[in-house]
C-alpha cells in the first residue's frame, strides 16, 4: 500500500520549487494510491488535483480545497460520490471508469454551483435507464454556456487528460457538459418533465444493482473455495499424476494461465487482485534478479596470516632491485582509469592496492620500510609502480684498504650483506701483487664498465684502496716500456 507523504508531494512539487505550501497543481496519478490524506491541511491553494489510476475506494480528505477547480478520480475503485459539498469553486469532476453504482448519490454535487463538467462514462450507472436525464435534472447548474473563468487560463485547461473529450470549446467559451457532451435546453426541459416518475425508475435499478452486486460477491466467494479445494485435491495426486503435469506445463504456468483465464465480475475486488497479483509477480521478478551479496573476502586469517588476492584479475610483477635494495612492484592498471579510484596501503610484510573497490593484496618477500615508499603512475601504460625500500640488507660503507706491513698485500674487506656495485667486478677479500700482474686494465676491459675519470669513479667506492692498485698498474707499464726501450737499441 502507497501512502501519500511529504516527500511524495514534494517530488512532484519541482515546477514551483518544491514548495507545496503555494502548491496549485500536483499530479499523483499511478501511483497505486489507496488512500487520499494530508492533502486538505499541506496544500490548501490547490486548484488541480490529478488522482487518475490508483486504487483509491473513496472521495475523502478534500472537502478544505475551497480553491479546488479541478479533481481527476478517473480509473479508480470509487463506489458513491460524497464529500465533495466542502469543495466550493469545483468546476470540473472526471471519474470515469469507476464502480459507481448508486445515482442517487449525484445529488450530493448540489452545492457545487459552479459545476460545469462532470464525467461519469464507464460506470455502472451510466446503464440504467433514464441516467443522463436524471443527472441533468439533478443538477441545474449543468445548465447553458458560461465563460470561462479569468483564474483558469486556456493553457491550464490544455494540459488536461481529458480535453479531448470536451466539444463546444471554441473561442473562450465552454459549454456546460455531461459525458463530453453539451446539455442543451430542450434537453434540460424534457428531464424536467416527469421528475419523479424517472426518480423511481432510477431508485428501482439502484436497487437491483446493489442486490446484484451482493449475489456476485458470495458467488465468487464460493468459486474461490472450490478452486481452493481443487488446487488441495491436485497436491494429493498420485506420482503418476503429478509426473504427467510437470511433462505438460510447470505449476506456476498452469496457476497464471488459470488466473488470466478464469472469468469473473468486474468489481473493486477482483481489480484489487489483479493489481496484487502482478505487484507480486513484478516482486518476485526484482528478487530474482537482484544480486547476491557475497561475503567479505578473507584477507588476514585468524592466526595472523596474510593471503594473497587478487580481486581486479590484474597482471603484476614483483622483482627485487639488489642495486639499490628495494623490492618494485609493478601492477598492470588500466590506462584510463583516474587515480582516485585506487588506494595504496603498504605494510612491512605485506601490500594492499584497492582498484575500484576490489581488493589486490600480495606478501612481499622481505621486510620493507612503509615509511619511505613511493607509488607512481606510468604516463604512458598507466601502470602503477610500488618503490618499497628492504628494512634490512642496505649498504653499509667500510674503511678502506691499508697495505700489509711488508708492503707486498693489500686487504680489502667486504660485508657480508654487502652486493657489488653494478659495473664494478666482485674481487675477493685479498688482492696480491701476482695477482694484479695478471690483471687488465679497466680503461682496456669492457666488462668492468665505462671508466670514469674524476671524482665519480665506480672503483673508489671506498671498499679497497684505489689509488694504491692504480701505481701498481702504473709501475707495471713502466717496466715494460723500458724493456721495449732496451730491446731497440
Amino acid at each position: 500500500m502507497v501512502y501519500i507523504t511529504e516527500d511524495l508531494i514534494r517530488r512532484r512539487a519541482e515546477h514551483n520549487e518544491c514548495e507545496i505550501f503555494s502548491l496549485e497543481e500536483v499530479s499523483l496519478h499511478q501511483q497505486d494510491i489507496e488512500r487520499i490524506e494530508h492533502i486538505e491541511r499541506w496544500c490548501r491553494d490547490l486548484k488541480i488535483l490529478y488522482l487518475q489510476n490508483n486504487l483509491i475506494p473513496r472521495i475523502e480528505n478534500v472537502g478544505r480545497l475551497k480553491k479546488l477547480e479541478y479533481l481527476n478520480l478517473a480509473l479508480n475503485n470509487i463506489l458513491v460520490i460524497e464529500n465533495l459539498e466542502g469543495c466550493e469553486n469545483l468546476q470540473k469532476l472526471d471519474l470515469t471508469v469507476n464502480f459507481v453504482g448508486r445515482l442517487s448519490s449525484v445529488e450530493t454535487l448540489k452545492q457545487n454551483i459552479h459545476l460545469s463538467q462532470l464525467f461519469l462514462v464507464g460506470n455502472p450507472c451510466t446503464l440504467f435507464e433514464g441516467y443522463r436525464k436524471y443527472v441533468v435534472a439533478t443538477l441545474p447548474q449543468l445548465k447553458g454556456v458560461v465563460r470561462l473563468s479569468p483564474e483558469v487560463s486556456w493553457d491550464r485547461l490544455q494540459r488536461t487528460t481529458t480535453l479531448n473529450r470536451m466539444s463546444g470549446i471554441e473561442n473562450g467559451w465552454m459549454d456546460k457538459c455531461l459525458d463530453g457532451t453539451a446539455i442543451t435546453r430542450s434537453e434540460v426541459i424534457a428531464a424536467n418533465q416527469g421528475l419523479e416518475e424517472l426518480k423511481r425508475r432510477v431508485m428501482e435499478q439502484e436497487d437491483q444493482y446493489l442486490r446484484k452486486n451482493a449475489q456476485q460477491k458470495e458467488e465468487e466467494e464460493a468459486n474461490r473455495k472450490q478452486a481452493a479445494d481443487r488446487a488441495g485435491s491436485r497436491d494429493g495426486a498420485s506420482d503418476s499424476e503429478e509426473k504427467q503435469e510437470e511433462a505438460t506445463e510447470s505449476d506456476e504456468e498452469r496457476r497464471e494461465k488459470e488466473f488470466w483465464h478464469t472469468p469473473c465480475p468486474f468489481t473493486p475486488e477482483s481489480r484489487l487482485e489483479a493489481h496484487r497479483h502482478l505487484e507480486a509477480k513484478r516482486m518476485a521478478k526484482e528478487k530474482g534478479n537482484e544480486r547476491k551479496v557475497k561475503p567479505p573476502r578473507t584477507l588476514i586469517t585468524a592466526d595472523g596470516r596474510v593471503l594473497n588476492v587478487n580481486e581486479p584479475k590484474l597482471d603484476f610483477s614483483l622483482t627485487e632491485d639488489d642495486n639499490n635494495s628495494r623490492i618494485v612492484l609493478d601492477l598492470a592498471v588500466y590506462r584510463h582509469m583516474d587515480t582516485s579510484l585506487m588506494d595504496v596501503d603498504v605494510q612491512p610484510t605485506y601490500v594492499k592496492v584497492s582498484v575500484k573497490g576490489k581488493i589486490f593484496q600480495l606478501v612481499l618477500p622481505a621486510e620493507v620500510k612503509p615509511d619511505s615508499s613511493i607509488a607512481q603512475r606510468s604516463q604512458t601504460t598507466g601502470h602503477l609502480l610500488l618503490h618499497m625500500p628492504r628494512a634490512q640488507g642496505e649498504i653499509k660503507a667500510t674503511k678502506a684498504a691499508r697495505p700489509s706491513k711488508d708492503g707486498r698485500h693489500l686487504h680489502c674487506s667486504l660485508s657480508d650483506k654487502r652486493r657489488p656495485v653494478q659495473g664494478v667486478p666482485r674481487l675477493s677479500s685479498r688482492v696480491t701483487c701476482n695477482s694484479l700482474q695478471h690483471a687488465h686494465d679497466p680503461r682496456e676491459d669492457k666488462r668492468y664498465g665505462k671508466w670514469i675519470d674524476g671524482k665519480t669513479n665506480p672503483w673508489a667506492t671506498g671498499t679497497f684502496c684505489y689509488k694504491e692498485i692504480k701505481e701498481a698498474f702504473r709501475s707495471r707499464e713502466a717496466g715494460s716500456g723500458r724493456q721495449r726501450n732496451r730491446g731497440h737499441r
